[in-house]
């Protein structure tokens, strides 16, 4: 199953904490990161698949900053992690949980030779991309039973290494306007 189907599971299902409320504001959210930094008329010049592009890219930083929290500390401490720094809004403290200062360089580098974007500006989208895809993440919470299909469907335990946090969101958009 993918992760975006698993992000369905959660919201149709009353004991996970996804809702449509919190994928249309994870969605409304891209949509201001695209006004912001990718619109035509912005400074930057590029369009808003410019921004679903670094998404992708952060996606797979999170992922594998998870995975080895995950490896070294569990389930348990990857989801407190993921709950604790989710969120809508802008928060430096959740890019310094997952990377250090030169992981942070790297993945800014690596965004702006894919994207074209500057590097300052793929570094001041990094404290508020690490929390909202957290908050993608945490939608499939349960606290009842502890688990979370969605985290473990993005940490990929097969290692097939097919998912990409940006595809699970322009999906949810395209959900969220039918």
């Amino acid at each position: 199953m993918g992760l975006f189907d698993q992000i369905l599971g959660a919201v149709a299902n009353p004991n996970q904490q996804g809702s449509l409320g919190q994928l249309g504001s994870i969605v409304n959210t891209v949509q201001q990161l695209s006004d912001t930094y990718g619109g035509q008329s912005q400074r930057t010049g590029t369009d808003p698949s410019t921004i679903q592009s670094v998404l992708s890219i952060v996606g797979s930083q999170v992922r594998s900053a998870l995975q080895q929290k995950q490896a070294t500390d569990g389930n348990e401490a990857t989801q407190t992690l993921v709950n604790q720094y989710a969120g809508t809004s802008p928060n430096p403290e959740a890019v310094n949980s997952l990377f250090s200062p030169q992981i942070q360089q790297q993945v800014a580098q690596v965004a702006a030779e894919r994207t074209g974007l500057d590097t300052g500006i793929v570094q001041q989208l990094l404290p508020l991309a690490v929390p909202l895809v957290l908050k993608f993440l945490q939608s499939g919470a349960n606290p009842q039973a502890g688990a979370n299909p969605v985290l473990n469907s993005f940490l990929d335990a097969d290692g097939d290494g097919d998912v990409d946090i940006a595809d699970a969101i322009q999906m949810a958009s395209r959900y969220m306007q039918k």
